[in-house]
């Protein structure tokens, strides 16, 4: 299962993170590409802690149970998943500002490794571990990426 504390990993998805341009056209959704690479960034601030969303009513109810569903191996993110409000961008970004935001944050997640984690729990899925969230975050970065071909 690919992490994001695999280096090869890390280089595949800032390779593919790289490739995004200003031409870049969504293959479904309604974000730009700026604009999903804004909200990944908002993601992987959760996974490294520097943003602590509170968990959502419904993700204490049924969150464990998906869990499970959405990280298992060959598993693909669903388009037009749901979305935690905070992670919604829906204001102009500039991409090569955002492709350097999201690369820096990656590199201090798998360069923080395990204890680099948070604790805080999933504002969905409830409490992590450090493999759970590399995992999820790949996912969701490589759910978005191709989500522009990328």
């Amino acid at each position: 299962m690919k992490s994001l504390f695999e280096a090869t990993t890390v280089k595949e998805v800032k390779e593919r993170i790289s490739r995004l341009g200003p031409g870049s056209e969504r293959q479904w959704g309604t974000m730009t590409a700026a604009q999903a690479l804004a909200h990944c960034s908002g993601a992987m601030e959760w996974a490294v802690g520097d943003s602590r969303p509170k968990q959502m009513l419904i993700g204490r109810i049924i969150g464990r149970m998906i869990k499970g569903k959405v990280l298992q191996e060959g598993e693909p993110m669903r388009r037009n998943s749901p979305t935690a409000k905070t992670l919604i961008v829906r204001d102009d970004r500039d991409l090569e500002a955002e492709q350097r935001r999201l690369i820096a944050l990656i590199d201090r997640f798998a360069a923080g490794g395990a204890k680099g984690c948070t604790t805080h729990p999933h504002t969905f899925f409830g409490p992590l571990k450090p493999d759970e969230w590399a995992n999820l975050m790949y996912k969701h970065l490589d759910h978005h990426l191709g989500q522009f071909g990328a």
